[in-house]
């Protein structure tokens, strides 16, 4: 993986994405160490994050390195009109790795083909998101103690929720059986649905929560994405569409997490967070540990 982009998440096989797993466990009992001591990294935030962004500067800092960049693109040379060859050509000679998030579907791609520099794709648009796969994937080993022949539900935005499109085409070698329940205008692309088929894999769609939540190992929560919508009243028809409150859990599986990429807006409740099964801010505190080992196995420290 030295000196690798990570652009989608099909770009790192199952053996190096779970090396980076068994990695992550080692960064999770001691993360803090001077290893990047020499080393620069970039984040470039075309695009709003709140998690993503400092997860991975804490992971840089926890390991020593230094960080430089900007959290949003009017700050940068790009209100100017500097296109995104012209950014990624002058930064990656001030760093030794760009971490970038960008509206645009495929930018990440682009970037890796210009860049002399590893880029990590931190979101493209509603294409894909690795890293968040890689937490994801951490997570769900975590709690359930293996990854292979679970039954997970992915709910709400599904076309355009790219950590969805990574986590469903990552889960594909595991043997899991998918469970979409989403609106008829947001199910999953006919696309990322092939990728389940072309795995003699089973998926089933409802429009329903309660169809499905007392059979399922992971819940996996998102939001709908107002931005993602050109039409404001076609966002505001569907955005309350899934709401998941405590009481919904009572007949659910003992060994149920619920996970949630977030932030959130209203789709899950606040009587939720309680509920020992809620297990989304230890999944983003999982990302740390997540990228840590990403960063030092990309730049090649251990």
């Amino acid at each position: 993986m030295k000196k690798r982009s990570l652009v989608s998440i099909n770009d790192f096989t199952k053996e190096e994405q779970l090396s980076i797993l068994e990695l992550a466990e080692s960064f999770e009992k001691n993360p803090t160490r001077k290893i990047l001591e020499n080393h620069v990294v970039a984040t470039l935030f075309f695009e709003p994050s709140t998690r993503t962004r400092l997860s991975f500067e804490s992971a840089v800092s926890r390991l020593g390195g230094k960080v430089i960049g900007f959290t949003d693109a009017s700050s940068s040379s790009v209100s100017k009109g500097e296109s995104l060859r012209d950014t990624i050509k002058t930064v990656c000679s001030y760093s030794d790795l760009i971490v970038m998030r960008h509206p645009r579907e495929g930018s990440a791609r682009f970037a890796s083909e210009v860049s002399s520099v590893p880029i990590i794709n931190a979101g493209d648009g509603a294409n894909q998101h690795p890293t968040q796969t890689l937490l994801d994937l951490y997570t769900i080993k975590q709690t359930q103690g293996k990854l292979d022949n679970l039954h997970i539900a992915f709910v709400g935005d599904l076309k355009y929720g790219r950590t969805v499109h990574s986590l469903v085409m990552a889960l594909c070698n595991f043997n899991c059986t998918f469970h979409l329940v989403s609106p008829l205008e947001l199910k999953l692309p006919s696309s990322v649905k092939i990728h389940i088929k072309e795995k003699n894999l089973v998926y089933h769609q409802y429009t329903s929560i309660e169809e499905i939540i007392g059979s399922v190992d992971i819940l996996y929560m998102t939001r709908i994405q107002k931005e993602r919508f050109s039409d404001p009243m076609e966002y505001e028809k569907i955005k309350n569409a899934y709401i998941l409150r405590n009481a919904m859990l009572e007949n659910t599986k003992e060994n149920l997490k619920i996970l949630h990429p977030l932030p959130r807006v209203n789709e899950i409740n606040e009587d939720v967070d309680d509920n020992h099964k809620a297990y989304y801010f230890e999944q983003a505190l999982n990302g740390v540990y997540v990228r840590q080992a990403l960063l030092a196995r990309i730049l090649g420290v251990v």
